[in-house]
This record gives C-alpha cells, structure tokens and sequence, in this order.
C-alpha cells in the first residue's frame, strides 16, 4: 500500500505567504491611517488653500487619531506640488490641496510641466470662495468704474498683483480684455506675497478671494471694490458685483478640494471621504471657513469629480482666452 504524500514544509509556506500577500492590500486598507498622512499644499504659506488646508488637515487628524500634516510645494503654477502627489504612492498617505490651478490652470499654463490633472482620484469637495477685486491705499478713490476710467486716461499706471498662475492671474488679464485697460500684472509666487505689497503701497489693486481679504478689512489697509459674484453676497449687500460696475459676464468662484494619487483604492478614498466630511459637520470648521469667506461644502467623490469636470474646462479655456503662458 502507498503511502499518502504530504505537503513539504516549503510548500506549506509558500502557501502561507501567497495567501498573506493576497490579503495584505485589504489588511492595509483595514488599518488606514496607521501612521502621518502628509498633505501636499501647491502654493506658500500663507495664502488661502494653504490656511483652508491646515484647517482640514488638523479636523482630520482629529478624527483619525493620525498626525495629517501639510506640505507646501509651491512652484509653476502649483504643478510642482501637483507632480508630487501624482508620482505618490497610492496609499492615501499622500494627498493634495486641488484647486482649479492645479487642476486646470497650470497645466495648461506650464504644458512642459507634464502634469495630467485628470489622472487624480477626487476625494471631495470642501470649501467655495468668492473672488473680491481690491484697492490699496494709493489706488484711485472710487470703485471699479474709476479704476476703469483712471486706467484708460493713465494707460500703464496701475498695477495689480496676482499669484502667478493661479486664478487671480486668469482674472486680472481676463479684467484688462473686457475693460480695455492698460494695467500693469505684478506676479507673485502666492496670495501672501500681493497683500503685504498692496498693504504697503507697492501695488494699486488685487484679485483675490475672500478668505484672502476678509482678515484685513477691519484694520482699513485695503478696499473691497467690488465681488465676482452674480448677486451681492448676503455678508456684504452694500458691495457691488463686477457687472453691476459696468464688467458685463464677470463671474467667477474659487473652490478647494482634495485629491490623491492615480490607483488610490476606493476603500481608503471612501474613509479619507468620511473623515473630510466629519470635519465639514462640525460648527467649529465651518466658523474657521466662515472667518475666511469661504463656505463649506461636504459632498461625495462622485459629486466632488463632477464639479471638476465642469469647473476645469472653464479655467482651461480662461487661459487660451487671456493669452497667458508660461515665461
């Protein structure tokens, strides 16, 4: 009679280890966050979204038990930050601040980049900002229509300061078109940078968002001329849009999401969701939100990659339409 083989103890472990390595991928996804989660900012510190990204990333880190940290990449056009994260591994360890200059604007401004905004896998939504275009203390007196009329009668006077390659940048050349204005575009690398020379008299006039300018209104350093807005906005009724000061069409929202590297499996975008969205419950980050004029907006991936495709097509062609490119 023969005997009956059994499995080698090479065998066995071998088996044992490609069963391990089947299930180690959900194991992780189980475990996620099971150390710091480092969250890309594509800007300076300082601005908006880097301000707005330290908010979430402390709400986060609240709910996770885990160090969520940020990052700042500045540089061409947030594309520097944005290449990080897509080149990242798809792990959920390593996420990005995605706004419409990362997502639209500075690929297509800085094409040499190699950046392919659509290759990141939403996370959601969670903060709309309305755009402000303000004066200094050595601008015009009046609102938009004298700076408008100042400008033709002084073509090359006024200077306005934009963060290079992000919206404000789109929208202060896209404001020079519509108005025929000669307006000298001061580049700076992030939002910071333009209020301190506005403040100080450097420059005449900025476009920026609310979470920017609110913080300086009280002091009287600056003006608020007018908002981007279709309506007035329900915080400031006595302040009128772009088209209400004779810029007829002149609309525009900054927006803030989340986004992570391509192949990010659904299970851990579903927690990094969840977590994002517990923040967006509470009083105490919608006030933060608030203080920066920006409203908070909880939503799903799905809903959140809806947005984009919507919202990027309109920065895309924004760049094609005001000539801007990469110097």
């Amino acid at each position: 009679m023969r005997k009956r083989s059994t499995p080698s103890r090479r065998g066995m472990l071998a088996g044992a280890f490609a069963v391990l390595c089947t299930a180690y991928p959900a194991l992780a996804q189980d475990a996620f966050p099971n150390r710091p989660v480092r969250l890309i900012v594509p800007y300076t510190p300082g601005g908006p979204s880097d301000v707005m990204g330290r908010f979430i990333a402390q709400s986060m880190s609240g709910t996770f038990g885990q160090q969520v940290y940020v990052e700042n990449r500045p540089g061409a056009g947030s594309t520097l930050g944005g290449k990080l994260v897509a080149g990242a591994e798809p792990d959920g360890y390593t996420l990005l601040v995605a706004t419409a200059a990362t997502l639209a604007i500075g690929p297509a401004l800085f094409p040499d980049a190699g950046l392919d905004p659509k290759v990141f896998v939403p996370i959601g939504l969670f903060a709309t900002v309305p755009f402000l275009m303000i004066a200094g203390p050595k601008a015009p007196p009046g609102g938009v229509t004298d700076v408008i009329a100042y400008a033709k009668a002084h073509p090359g006077k006024l200077t306005i300061g934009v963060p290079n390659g992000a919206p404000p940048h789109m929208l202060a050349v896209w404001f020079k078109s519509l108005t025929a204005t000669d307006i000298v575009i001061v580049p700076y690398n992030g939002a910071a940078g333009d209020m301190t020379d506005l403040i100080a008299g450097q420059i005449d006039l900025a476009i920026e968002t609310g979470s920017v300018v609110l913080p300086h209104l009280s002091d009287g350093s600056m003006r608020v001329l007018a908002t981007a807005t279709a309506e007035r906005l329900p915080e400031t009724p006595n302040i009128p849009t772009m088209i209400e000061s004779g810029v007829p069409g002149y609309v525009a929202t900054s927006w803030t999401g989340l986004a992570a590297p391509p192949g990010t499996p659904q299970a851990i975008v579903a927690k990094l969701n969840a977590a994002l969205n517990a923040g967006l419950a509470t009083p105490e980050l919608q006030a933060k939100l608030r203080n920066l004029g920006a409203k908070g907006q909880p939503g799903t991936p799905a809903a959140f990659a809806d947005f984009v495709a919507t919202e990027a097509p309109k920065w895309t062609a924004m760049v094609k339409l005001t000539g801007v490119g990469a110097k």
